[in-house]
């Protein structure tokens, strides 16, 4: 079995239960490590192709489909010692990807059904499917047709996305998977645990699962319900490390979307979709991602009891590597309309940066990486990583200059958004394309002053709290 390297969190939304009529798909892609550098890529299409993927971390190898759209992806620097892994981005047809929300099977459906170790993996996932899908749905029945032929060698939870709709694909053994599509007027939350629960093989528009998995789990006597047919209850785990790792992240989720709502950190039937009685923003989704349980007792930067503030694993961690939102706008021209908001910092303090999906290249500080940080701080990722230590090295003292360049650079953001989706009305293909790379450009541009200039701002004020001092009378 292939060793599950990522422990991350979800937040999906329906285009009728956001603010402005977007769907968005987002997640935190944590590591085991505080630093595994990664890199922002647009891979071109292709045509005529004749090659071979073959995973370095699990021997999983298959042949590539001959023709290809351009995608985007945030692969690891490191790919030798860590693999590829992808992990998000578009295609050239508003498709989103985003792979894998890490999540584990019971013990009683993986006798029958054990995971491959030399299956389609997390590492090899994104370039397996994104570029050859034309729609969320289609993903889900392609990577479904993947997992039959070479089987899974770990659990997985898989986002697709489009303007209409959110698709969430669990693969918990070998080769069984359900997947649920999002209600438009509802979100959904989870945190390395099965979330799909109960599945209505009647409704395909809705539900869509692997053959045979009805027949798999009567013939094996798996279903542990008087009633009903609960994904979760059937494959997934309920365990007291669920309770401290895993459902406080969904209690979380909900406890600031649906405050009104009083519910456990520790329950494992939390639902996994819920509609508020409000409209969900850009804002609230970062937040969450954002977040380690700020406001209660559990928050380990916070003023609970020392049990309490390392009691529950928090969302937003050192080792959360790349945080992202994958947003397709149905207020924009359709080649304008996906954006991937893209964090590389620690969410809890660096910013959620857009990027157009349509787009040809991204600027060099995002796509090469170096593995070790240089002090001239010209890679984006190693330059948020920075700003992230200095805030939490003197979070009292820096908290607030942080949240106020958070706000600007997040009002800044919106406002450019608006006048590319405005400008972009009036243009089509390849000058639209050449438009939204250029605009890409100087957003990274205009990120990188705005945030040296933050980080030179902590230094110097760091420099005059050393403990290493003393008062002494001018006059002598």
């Amino acid at each position: 079995m292939m060793k599950n390297l990522k422990a991350c969190t979800t937040i999906l939304v329906g285009k009728k239960a956001s603010i402005d009529g977007s769907t968005m798909a987002a997640r935190n892609d944590d590591t085991f490590l505080p630093l595994t550098p990664q890199r922002f890529v647009i891979y071109p299409s292709v045509s005529g192709r004749h090659e071979t993927l073959t995973s370095g971390q699990n021997g999983f190898s298959a042949p590539l489909p001959e023709n290809g759209y351009r995608y985007q992806g945030t692969p690891n620097v490191d790919v030798e010692h860590e693999g590829v892994y992808d992990e998000n981005g578009f295609n050239e047809k508003n498709v989103g990807m985003s792979a894998t929300e890490s999540v584990y099977a019971n013990e009683r459906v993986l006798a029958f059904d054990p995971l491959v170790s030399n299956g389609l993996a997390e590492d090899s996932i994104v370039a397996m499917v994104l570029p050859f899908i034309n729609s969320a749905k289609e993903g889900v029945t392609y990577l479904g047709s993947l997992i039959a032929k070479y089987g899974s060698p770990e659990g997985n939870g898989v986002i697709f996305s489009d303007a209409h709709d959110v698709w969430y694909m669990e693969i918990v053994t070998g080769h069984h998977w359900v997947a649920q599509r999002i209600p438009d007027n509802s979100y959904a939350a989870t945190g390395n645990r099965v979330a799909i629960q109960e599945v209505d093989f009647t409704d395909n528009a809705n539900f869509l699962w692997s053959d045979g998995i009805q027949s798999f789990v009567t013939d094996n006597h798996l279903n542990p319900d008087q009633t009903g047919w609960n994904f979760r209850h059937i494959f997934g785990t309920a365990t007291e490390f669920d309770q401290h790792y895993n459902t406080p992240r969904q209690w979380y989720a909900q406890l600031q979307l649906n405050p009104e709502i009083d519910q456990s950190p520790e329950d494992f039937d939390l639902p996994f979709i819920r509609q508020t009685t409000h409209k969900i923003s850009l804002e609230d989704v970062e937040a969450i991602l954002s977040s380690h349980y700020n406001g209660t007792q559990f928050d380990p930067l916070g003023h609970g009891s020392n049990e309490d503030k390392h009691r529950y694993r928090p969302i937003s961690l050192s080792r959360t590597q790349n945080s992202h939102v994958l947003q397709v706008r149905n207020d924009a021209p359709e080649q304008a309309a996906a954006i991937m908001w893209l964090c590389f910092g620690i969410p809890a303090f660096t910013p959620y940066v857009p990027f157009f999906g349509n787009a040809t290249k991204t600027d060099a500080s995002y796509s090469d990486t170096p593995l070790e940080l240089n002090i001239d701080l010209k890679s984006a990722y190693w330059m948020y990583r920075t700003l992230s230590m200095l805030v939490e090295s003197h979070h009292a003292k820096f908290i607030q200059t942080d949240l106020d360049y958070l706000k600007e650079t997040r009002e800044f953001h919106y406002r450019f958004v608006a006048q590319t989706i405005k400008q972009a009305q009036s243009m089509t293909g390849k000058e639209l394309t050449s438009f939204l790379t250029n605009q890409n450009q100087k957003m990274t541009n205009e990120m990188a002053q705005r945030t040296k200039k933050i980080i030179e701002q902590l230094i110097m004020h760091g420099l005059q709290l050393s403990t290493l001092t003393f008062t002494m009378d001018k006059n002598l």
